[in-house]
This record gives structure tokens, sequence and C-alpha cells, in this order.
């Protein structure tokens, strides 16, 4: 019978032990540079910063913490913070307590406390909101409920949205 290379066999038992390091990969020389490209251009693309995404899972709870220079949160779980993010995302059976400052979010779940939203608020048919709630323009499907104070956000002069408060 014929023995294959699998996952569990190595066809250098050498190698895999780390005796003998791995060949290195073919080297292929940079690509010249086009007449009339911005080679600066190139390379500040290339390095575009990644999404700061946090996730409370399921089962996880979160106490007395400060989240700052999170381009999104998605709370799945239960989260008591201070909030300064662009999106929230709450989940079906998603907690937040204390004060969120967005740029918009989308509610599934329920958020007690201060919530101010720049920009969009959308609140599902399962959503629960309770406190201050402060929003530019606001969503709301049936069946959702909001109570406390709740006010639109002043229109900035000029067309433009308040920027980001820092929370420090």
């Amino acid at each position: 019978m014929l023995q294959k290379d699998s996952f569990f066999r190595r066809p250098d038992p050498a190698a895999a032990r780390g005796l003998v390091p791995p060949p290195p990969p073919p080297q292929s020389p940079p690509p010249a540079p086009h007449p009339g490209v911005d080679t600066a251009k190139v390379a500040a693309s290339g390095e575009e910063r990644k999404e700061a995404k946090l996730i409370v899972g399921p089962d996880i709870k979160m106490k007395g913490v400060e989240v700052n220079d999170c381009d999104t949160l998605q709370v799945e779980g239960r989260i008591e913070a201070t909030l300064d993010a662009r999106v929230l995302h709450i989940a079906e059976k998603g907690v937040f307590s204390g004060t969120v400052a967005v740029d918009s979010a989308e509610i599934y779940g329920t958020i007690e406390g201060e919530l101010t939203v720049r920009k969009q608020l959308v609140v599902h048919a399962t959503g629960r909101l309770s406190g201050k709630i402060r929003y530019a323009r606001i969503q709301v499907e049936e069946g959702a409920e909001i109570s406390g104070e709740i006010s639109v956000l002043d229109k900035a002069p000029s067309g433009t949205l308040p920027k980001r408060a820092s929370l420090n």
C-alpha cells in the first residue's frame, strides 16, 4: 500500500523536528517603477490602517472599562463602560451600560445610560434604550422601546457634524 504525506506524517523527519532549516523562498527582483506613477502614493495605499474592532462575545461580561480609539464595538455579551468609537453594534442579547459617544449605532439589544450618536441611530424591533439619548438622525422599527431623556443633536453650522470629544 502506498503511503502518502499527510497531516501526521512528514516527508523528512529531520525537517519536522526543526533540525534542518527550510529552504528560503525564491526571491524576485522588485518591479521597476512605471513612468508617471508616484511611488509614495503606492506605498501609502499599501499601508492602510486596519479597522480596530472589539467584539465582546456572548457569555462575556466586562465592567469598569474605558474604550477609546475603537472603530467598531460589537457587543454580544454584557459591558459596563465608557465608549468613544465610530460604530456601535449591540446584538439581540447584548447589553451596554454606561456612556457612549459614536458616529453610528445599530441596536438589536439593550443600552442603559447616556448615548450620543453623531450621525445615524438605528433601533431594531428587539432594541431597548433607556437613559439620556441624543442623536443626529434616528430610525426606529416597530416594537423597539425607547425611554428617558431623548433629544436631537444641534445642527452644526455649515452642515458639518461635531467632532468626537475626548473622554480623557
